[in-house]
């Protein structure tokens, strides 16, 4: 049974508070190893009318390859991007649901790798990912201490 992550105060990709963000809710598939959000992405975070940003469709896979290591752990097991590389296989329109799909794999105390991809309610796939998460500097880490008290899941 999939069940839903926590979310930030202020993160762009998924803040409860952010009036500019996307406000992504994420579920963890431990069954299937997996993270997903289906969202619609407004129209003003298109690149050109009607079709999503990259930099917005690149967030959001970034994003999903991050909360895979929240399948076996949690805030203290976050890590960051140390290199992403992205497909773009098809545009991805506004306004139309979407679904962000990532998957861990190989980890260690350190590093991870995952893959996410986007796909529209067809199935058809938008943008693959695949990403090397590494351990935050020590100032990067610190300053995400502030934000654990309020990185909650949401009561809607």
């Amino acid at each position: 049974m999939p069940e839903r992550q926590p979310s930030s105060r202020s993160c762009f990709v998924c803040g409860r508070d952010n009036p500019l963000g996307l406000r992504a809710r994420w579920l963890s598939d431990r069954a299937a190893r997996e993270v997903r959000c289906t969202l619609e992405i407004p129209e003003p975070f298109n690149g050109y009318p009607g079709i999503v940003h990259g930099g917005i469709v690149t967030a959001l896979l970034d994003e999903a390859m991050a909360r895979t290591l929240l399948l076996d752990g949690g805030f203290e097991d976050l890590l960051v991007t140390g290199r992403m590389e992205v497909a773009f296989r098809a545009t991805t329109p506004t306004g139309k649901p979407v679904t962000v799909v990532a998957r861990l794999g190989k980890r260690s105390a350190s590093r991870a790798r995952a893959e996410a991809e986007l796909r529209l309610a067809d199935g058809t796939v938008t943008a693959r990912a695949e990403a090397l998460m590494i351990r935050p500097p020590a100032d990067v880490a610190a300053a995400w201490q502030a934000e654990r008290a309020h990185w909650r899941v949401d009561q809607d």
